[in-house]
C-alpha cells in the first residue's frame, strides 16, 4: 500500500500571484510531498485575470485570509506543512500558533504584533499604500519601480523587471494597515500565539538585504518565541531581498527548507 504523502500548503504574500509557487510545487512533489498553492479568497486563477479584476480580492484583511486558509487546511487528509512568504509568512505563524500545521516555514514574514522595529526601508515600501487612508478597502498595484525597491533591490534591474511582468498582481492592502497599527490595537489581527508549546516546529527565514520584511524584524519575531517550548529556528540568507522565493536563487531557499524538514523527520 502506498504511503500517504504529507500535504504542503504554500501561502503567498502581497503582490505576487499564487502561481509564483509553481517551481516549488514541482520540487516538493518530486521530494515526496503533496503540495498545493491556493490563492487568496477571490483571487483569479491567472496573473492576467488578477490584473484585470482587482476588485475580486479587495477589502480582505488578515483574519479573512487566515480563515480562508484554515478552511482549506481542514479539507486535507492530514495536517500539512505550511510554507508562507511575506504576508503568507505572517499567516503561517498565525496558523501554527493555532495548531493548524504539522510544521511551518515563514519566509521573510510580515510583522506580527509585538515586533516594534520599523526600519526606514520598510517604511518606504509601505508608503505607497499607507499614505492614503482611502486605500484600506482597495486592492492596490505596485509600479515597476516600487516592486524594484520592495522586492528586487538585490537583483539586476532586468531580473526584477522580468519578475514584475511575470508575477505582480494587485493585492488587498487592509492587512498592511492592520500590521502598521497592530501594536496600538487590542486583539490585532496580526496577533500570534507565540507561547504555544504544543505546535509543530517553526522555521523563520530572513534575507539580510530585504526592504519589505527586513532581517531585523524577523529576528525580533524570533525572540518573541522564547517562551515556547516548541522547536523554533532562524535562518538568514546573506544579501538576499524579498524576491528570494521567485528569483534565480529560489532553489537555494527551497533546498534549505527541505533539509530542515528532514532534520525534523517530516
Amino acid at each position: 500500500m502506498n504511503k500517504l504523502r504529507t500535504p504542503v500548503v504554500f501561502i503567498h504574500g502581497l503582490w505576487l500571484h499564487a502561481g509564483s509557487w509553481n517551481p516549488w510545487i514541482e520540487l516538493f512533489r518530486a521530494s515526496g510531498y503533496e503540495p498545493v498553492a491556493p490563492g487568496y479568497p477571490g483571487e483569479p486563477a491567472t496573473v492576467i485575470g488578477a490584473r484585470n479584476n482587482p476588485h475580486a480580492v479587495a477589502d480582505r484583511g488578515i483574519q479573512d485570509v487566515f480563515e480562508h486558509y484554515a478552511k482549506i487546511i481542514g479539507t486535507l487528509p492530514s495536517a500539512p506543512i505550511l510554507i508562507g512568504h511575506s504576508f503568507g509568512g505572517l499567516l503561517t505563524q498565525k496558523l501554527m500558533g493555532e495548531g493548524l500545521g504539522l510544521a511551518g516555514v515563514a519566509i521573510t514574514p510580515g510583522q506580527i504584533k509585538g515586533v516594534l522595529a520599523i526600519p526606514l526601508a520598510q517604511l518606504r515600501t509601505g508608503l505607497p499604500v499607507l499614505r492614503n487612508p482611502f486605500n484600506k478597502n482597495k486592492a492596490i498595484s505596485l509600479t515597476k519601480g516600487q516592486f524594484r525597491y520592495g522586492f528586487g533591490n538585490a537583483l539586476p534591474m532586468a531580473e526584477s523587471d522580468e519578475l514584475f511582468e511575470k508575477w505582480a498582481i494587485p493585492s488587498p492592502v487592509r492587512g498592511v494597515f492592520e500590521v502598521a497599527f497592530a501594536n496600538l490595537t487590542f486583539n490585532a489581527p496580526s496577533s500570534v500565539n507565540t507561547k504555544n508549546s504544543d505546535r509543530g516546529p517553526l522555521l523563520l527565514i530572513s534575507g539580510t538585504a530585504d526592504h519589505s520584511a527586513p532581517d531585523v524584524t524577523t529576528r525580533a519575531a524570533f525572540k518573541l518565541y522564547r517562551d515556547s517550548g516548541a522547536v523554533t529556528a532562524l535562518n538568514q540568507f546573506e544579501g538576499r531581498g524579498h524576491s528570494l522565493t521567485v528569483d534565480h536563487g529560489w532553489k537555494d531557499v527551497a533546498s534549505t527548507i527541505l533539509t530542515w524538514l528532514k532534520e525534523q523527520k517530516l
